[in-house]
């Protein structure tokens, strides 16, 4: 079998904790019935091991084992810093 890990991009929302942070995902799905195009948003608590993340961060995370009661996801990396580039 393969172990592929599930990743998402999604913004940094919260510093909730040392090592946490919580990440808005952001998608867009098509309605069943109507069709109309909607935006929907999920909130996914992950673990920071170095705490370099930061408000507004664009980050790349992946699926893990658990790691606390809430969180089972883990930084990859930054893929845009909130200040524009990274330094």
């Amino acid at each position: 079998m393969t172990d592929v890990k599930r990743t998402m991009i999604g913004s940094v929302i919260s510093l909730s904790g040392d090592k946490s942070r919580v990440a808005l995902i952001q998608r867009t799905v098509k309605h069943k019935l109507v069709g109309k195009i909607m935006k929907r948003s999920s909130k996914i608590r992950f673990h920071d091991e170095e705490n370099v993340s930061k408000l507004g961060d664009k980050v790349k995370i992946k699926e893990t084992k658990p790691i606390s009661k809430t969180k089972s996801w883990q930084l990859v990396e930054i893929l845009k810093s909130a200040k524009g580039e990274l330094e």
